[in-house]
């Protein structure tokens, strides 16, 4: 009989849950998980659609519209009105960003207030291309004074697709 009123009682003692070593695992894994997060930054570039041709009647002044052209093998540099300024073709598998970044800040000098420009990219263009020229058409790195500057040349940005050129379209 006092056997069945121990095991009762066994039976109706509420059990200690010991959660000892589990606060210990949280005390050590919480600090570790916050110092080996990557915490990412985002940058956001605002870009803008091409404007819709506009056909104004009075045309008073022939308008210059910055256009660079990145093809697989070149970049192109132009008006869109006036034509080609420029071209830089491809060499060792890599574009001459430099030599694009001079030429765009010799179109800002000539063009100070202008702040737009069109970026038009072939649909197999990389993502690396792509970035590389649109840091290029942003900002210019110059030697002011013995430091190192970003000068802003073209922020306001506009992408599209490059006109095809003849072989794409024999091919299409």
């Amino acid at each position: 009989m006092r056997r069945r009123l121990n095991r009762r009682r066994l039976m109706q003692e509420p059990a200690d849950i010991n959660i000892t070593a589990f606060m210990n695992l949280m005390v050590i894994l919480v600090p570790f998980l916050l110092i080996t997060a990557v915490f990412t930054r985002i940058t956001v570039l605002e870009l803008n659609l091409p404007a819709a041709a506009e056909h104004e009647l009075n045309i008073q002044e022939p308008r210059f519209d910055l256009e660079i052209i990145v093809r697989d093998n070149s970049i192109a540099v132009g008006n869109r009105s006036g034509g080609l300024l420029s071209s830089f073709p491809r060499e060792n598998g890599e574009f001459d960003y430099e030599q694009l970044s001079l030429l765009l800040q010799q179109i800002k000098a000539r063009f100070p207030e202008k702040l737009d420009a069109t970026l038009l990219l072939e649909s197999d263009t990389s993502y690396d291309t792509l970035v590389q020229v649109m840091d290029r058409v942003r900002v210019a790195q110059v030697v002011q004074a013995g430091s190192v500057q970003s000068a802003e040349l073209f922020p306001e940005i506009s992408i599209g697709d490059a006109p095809l050129t003849n072989t794409r379209m024999a091919g299409k």
